[in-house]
């Protein structure tokens, strides 16, 4: 993996943080904090109390990593990865809610939220739902300014953006796998996760040199999660990749 890439390679490592509640307590990340630079951090629908989100906010502005909304079905119980058939309207105002909620937290401790990426079931389904996908994208549409979104190469969601003039942000999971037609494999299945951080490395390095996405995401609360994402920053820089955030600081 140390081969040079021979040319102008950079990419941006994002991460899913912010995701405790109360006592319940889910991954580290004031360590993946260290090595990502971008968070994405939840919004409260699928996880995530006020005091946790704030709290992950100000280590994020503290290590100078971006902050991003991550926004899902309201949903706590089942983490935001159950399909929910909301109505596209009240997509669209929960969506505004959260983002308004954690820009308010983020705010507080000198930080603002700079993109969205949704999350979980909602991110799958505007692969391809139209009703769903035109709410998200109604939804940066009715900020005074939209956020750039984050999301799967080939996705309804990013076209839609895209025709309104809103940046679009391709994303790579380096520990998931993927289906033969570009979709994330169901997380049901035994082959979803990669767990392993030398391969998720070897993914990540193959990934940077065929301009797969502008971003790589590793989970936060995946087994082992802090050692794959140092696995895989460091794999990177060895192959001459700039780690960097999609958004200027």
């Amino acid at each position: 993996m140390s081969e040079d890439l021979n040319v102008d390679a950079r990419v941006d490592l994002n991460a899913d943080l912010g995701e405790s509640f109360g006592r319940w307590q889910l991954g580290d990340d004031a360590a993946m904090l260290e090595l990502i630079t971008s968070a994405n951090v939840a919004a409260g629908f699928h996880a995530g109390d006020p005091r946790t989100l704030r709290t992950t906010c100000a280590q994020a502005v503290q290590h100078g990593v971006i902050i991003g909304a991550q926004v899902g079905y309201r949903d706590l119980a089942g983490f935001g990865r159950r399909f929910i058939d909301v109505d596209p309207a009240d997509l669209t105002a929960d969506i505004l809610y959260q983002v308004g909620a954690l820009d308010a937290l983020a705010t507080s401790v000198g930080g603002r939220v700079r993109y969205l990426k949704p999350h979980g079931a909602l991110y799958n389904a505007i692969v391809d739902h139209r009703g769903q996908a035109q709410a998200v994208v109604d939804a940066l549409l009715a900020l005074p300014h939209p956020l750039p979104l984050l999301g799967l190469p080939g996705s309804l969601v990013l076209e839609l953006a895209a025709d309104h003039g809103i940046r679009t942000v391709t994303e790579y999971f380096i520990d998931r796998n993927y289906t033969d037609d570009g979709r994330l494999v169901d997380r049901r299945r035994p082959d979803a996760l990669i767990t392993d951080p030398e391969l998720a490395a070897e993914r990540a390095v193959a990934a940077a040199r065929e301009r797969r996405a502008e971003s790589f995401c590793t989970h936060g609360d995946s087994p082992g999660a802090v050692r794959m994402a140092r696995t895989v920053r460091d794999a990177l820089t060895a192959a001459g990749v700039a780690v960097e955030p999609f958004i200027t600081p």
